[in-house]
């Protein structure tokens, strides 16, 4: 038997593959707005509802549920729905894309609350796609799903065999690289992100690959003026991707006339 738990992780689960829960365990005694929605939602897709005290629901999972757990079983695909994407998938994406691409690729970030904390990013930013390796990354668990509050159950993720063949179909279709390097000469606020981009990022501490890094088209910094060096993969992730939706913002607001 598996758990997924948490407000956002379950109530993702529900809305995209309810089929896949065999029941929906809440915490007794608690009816405040955001059990009460999740009650209603699993009750209008015909889930099974129980209430469970909170000591109960401490015994099935390690981390913090808030009141939710939903029961699935071992052989379920929970991810039916479903936003996992082979490389295939991904280059028909990009292919079929009207206007410029954003795509995060992770890699080797092996720690999955900062893989969940980057697709949580990745899904506010309106990424394409976030691509990892199938080897030395972190997969989708549910400490991933309930750190990305959601965003793990509808974001595309890909897992490819060779990142660096999958880079290279990437830019053959049009797709510029850009990697993140704390000693590249050209800050991120010089870089022109409205171009169709994967924004690639490596493994805390380590960094991109040696191949991976010179694969790319541009690297660039992100200026930091204290005294830490650099900043964890997950929190660079969402100042990049942000940047990158404030100069697309830009550019669609010139477009149209406004200043």
């Amino acid at each position: 038997m598996r758990y997924v738990y948490g407000i956002h992780a379950v109530d993702s689960l529900l809305r995209q593959n309810a089929r896949a829960v065999q029941r929906l365990l809440l915490q007794a005694g608690r009816n405040d707005k955001r059990i009460n929605g999740l009650l209603e939602l699993a009750q209008n897709q015909g889930v099974t509802v129980l209430r469970e005290p909170r000591a109960g629901l401490d015994k099935l999972v390690s981390g913090r549920h808030q009141g939710a757990v939903a029961e699935v079983a071992s052989s379920a695909d929970v991810h039916a729905a479903s936003n996992l994407w082979n490389e295939a998938q991904l280059l028909q994406a990009v292919e079929d894309k009207d206007g410029a691409l954003l795509i995060l690729v992770l890699d080797g970030v092996t720690d999955p609350h900062n893989l969940g904390a980057c697709l949580r990013s990745a899904d506010a930013a309106g990424v394409d796609a976030v691509v990892v390796p199938k080897d030395n990354s972190a997969d989708i668990t549910e400490v991933v799903r309930k750190v990305a509050c959601g965003a793990a159950e509808v974001v595309p993720f890909v897992r490819v065999t060779n990142i660096s063949r999958t880079l290279q179909a990437l830019q053959a279709r049009g797709v510029w690289l850009f990697g993140t390097d704390g000693e590249a000469e050209k800050s991120l606020y010089d870089s022109d992100l409205t171009i169709s981009l994967a924004l690639v990022l490596g493994a805390e501490g380590k960094g991109m690959r040696r191949l991976t890094r010179e694969q790319c088209d541009f690297l660039m910094r992100l200026p930091m003026a204290g005294s830490v060096s650099s900043l964890n993969v997950s929190v660079a992730a969402g100042i990049f991707l942000f940047e990158a939706v404030r100069q697309r913002a830009c550019v669609a607001a010139n477009d149209s006339g406004f200043v």
